[in-house]
């Protein structure tokens, strides 16, 4: 206390020069208005810079959730695509028609949500680690895709993590097909630039243009048909020249993997167990 006392009396000077300053400042900004409307200017534009600074900080630390909602919206917009083509092809209507039939249900698939908590790109077989299990409702072959396009099927679960073999894995090989297009092949990664595969055994008739667009094919248990898998970079012929070989430039960006869904079909047991009787 007595320290505090001598520090007082010691700068005495110094505090009443502070609150002299203070008092003056107050009379000058309180009554005149030239210098209170630029008190008040200058006041507004630093709080302004300071809100705009928050909110930055504020936007930033809700990406993640903005994603995840841009994520969901994505898909649902792939869903409604892909049953409204369905149902087009079935009835025979034109694309006109396309407006009366928004209310078409989609009910052969669910989404789960799930995030990525290990990867690799660069091994030649790589997998990717899922936050998401058996208590979840996650089991193999379903099929994992991320806002850009196809990611790859689970290969196996725990209860709480899945692993996921993705498009980059030499024992991936998923069913696709060009858009506008009935002919498919399969895709294939073959070691190196994680950017591409390569799809094979599409036949030689087929018509396709540089550019055009790959997507699920549907003919399997696992993925729908119509997502997203790539565009057509470049060709070449087969080994045996009986069938095109595309280099395909995948829409997912393997690299920046972080939020993902992963779909499983509603009766995918059902054509699995009919299609397995068949093998026996």
């Amino acid at each position: 206390m007595r320290n505090l006392l001598n520090f007082l009396i010691k700068y005495n000077y110094w505090f009443l020069f502070l609150l002299l300053e203070a008092a003056s400042f107050v009379l000058l900004f309180r009554y005149n208005n030239y210098q209170q409307s630029v008190f008040f200017t200058s006041a507004n534009d630093v709080a302004g810079k300071v809100y705009e600074i928050s909110g930055s900080v504020t936007s930033y630390f809700h990406l993640k959730s903005v994603n995840e909602d841009l994520l969901d919206r994505n898909l649902w917009l792939e869903e409604r695509i892909a049953s409204l083509q369905k149902v087009l092809k079935e009835k025979g209507v034109d694309s006109l028609s396309l407006v009366s039939l928004q209310r078409v249900p989609v009910t052969d698939i669910r989404i789960y949500k799930a995030s990525v908590i290990k990867n690799s790109v660069n091994l030649p077989d790589n997998y990717i680690t899922l936050d998401k299990g058996a208590k979840d409702g996650i089991s193999s072959e379903m099929g994992v895709v991320d806002a850009n396009g196809v990611v790859g099927i689970v290969y196996k679960t725990s209860p709480n993590y899945s692993i996921v073999l993705p498009l980059l894995n030499s024992k991936s090989s998923i069913s696709c097909k060009i858009v506008g297009s009935d002919y498919f092949g399969y895709l294939k990664w073959e070691n190196g630039d994680s950017r591409y595969a390569y799809l094979k055994d599409l036949p030689r008739h087929a018509e396709f243009n540089l550019g055009d667009t790959l997507v699920t094919s549907g003919y399997s248990t696992v993925f729908p048909e119509g997502i997203m898998v790539g565009t057509i970079d470049d060709m070449s012929d087969s080994h045996d020249g009986l069938s095109y070989l595309l280099k395909i430039k995948l829409a997912t960006d393997f690299g920046k993997l972080s939020d993902v869904r992963i779909i499983a079909r509603n009766k995918q047991s059902e054509q699995k167990v009919l299609e397995q009787s068949i093998k026996e």
